[in-house]
């Protein structure tokens, strides 16, 4: 296979783009790539908050799951929608298409419904708006985009004060916290245990993250090797916290959970993300500050070839 003419087919399962000029700036930057861009969305068809009406939205994903020119299929944004698409996408045809699934956020919860449904590995990763999008795109988030798809491995380093010496393997999932919560008690969230579980979120106070993770951990769904925190940020402190930190919260949960916890990957709504392949072989490593996560054993574009 050619990989500078990778054919991207751009669906918005979940919100619409809110400046169609920004819209038009990501897709020419998938184009600057030397890919060929196959877009199932359309601005026109924009309904209430979402990037066309339910049945819309479904229809692109079949859509770009049938075409054969198509090698990955990546989400316009997140916000809320895909939710209520879960029981009317056709699963079974979205996982054997062969295409690679890119996309964070509410794109989680396809993330998820595929691992559970039929172990089918996708991958965290950009997305059109904002990261394709954006006045000033991350050289880091483009290169480890390219690097993790193109496969057949990947590997992340990165670095955080206080975390603990591990040496774990497991398969890797996550994403967005609240998604998961969500789909916590659905046949949409797989049952992994022994795993690598990596979350972020946004606009979450530490008090909610605390509560979130603690509903995993009642649910029974954080008997894991390490539980590994990307980035949370926009939240905002008051005087009613009166010391309750984004620190005070994690040393309790590292003292309550019973897991490993570690902290500083570079996953998020954050400029500069890496992509993840969601369902990989993982072997996560730490001594304590520098720490590396690698990759294995997931569909890539070299597994294509």
């Amino acid at each position: 296979m050619d990989r500078t003419n990778i054919g991207v087919a751009i669906v918005a399962p979940s919100g619409y783009a809110p400046d169609p000029c920004s819209y038009a700036r990501g897709v020419e930057r998938l184009r600057a790539q030397g890919w060929s861009v196959h877009a199932y969305y359309d601005p026109e068809r924009k309904h209430q908050r979402f990037g066309g009406t339910d049945d819309d939205r479904i229809r692109q994903l079949h859509a770009a799951a049938s075409n054969p020119e198509v090698q990955v299929v990546m989400a316009l944004r997140g916000g809320y929608g895909l939710s209520r698409l879960l029981p009317g996408i056709d699963l079974s045809l979205l996982a054997s298409s062969g295409k690679l699934f890119v996309g964070h956020s509410d794109f989680t919860a396809l993330h998820m419904a595929l691992l559970a449904q039929s172990g089918t590995p996708s991958f965290a990763g950009p997305m059109v708006c904002i990261d394709f999008s954006r006045d000033d795109p991350s050289d880091f988030t483009m290169e480890h985009f390219r690097r993790c798809i193109e496969g057949p491995s990947h590997t992340i380093a990165f670095e955080a004060k206080g975390n603990p010496e591990l040496d774990v393997s497991g398969v890797l999932w996550g994403g967005n916290l609240a998604m998961l919560t969500h789909l916590a008690g659905t046949p949409y969230l797989p049952r992994i245990d022994g795993g690598i579980l990596f979350i972020e979120d946004v606009n979450e106070h530490p008090y909610r993250i605390e509560r979130m993770l603690l509903q995993l951990e009642y649910a029974g769904l954080l008997d894991q090797k390490a539980v590994v925190f990307g980035d949370f940020s926009s939240y905002a402190l008051t005087e009613y916290d009166n010391g309750y930190s984004f620190e005070t919260m994690l040393a309790y949960l590292r003292e309550r959970l019973g897991v490993p916890v570690i902290t500083g990957l570079p996953f998020g709504h954050i400029r500069d993300k890496a992509t993840l392949a969601v369902g990989s072989h993982a072997h996560l490593r730490s001594d304590g500050r520098a720490c590396t996560l690698a990759m294995t054993h997931y569909p890539s574009l070299a597994a294509l070839d």
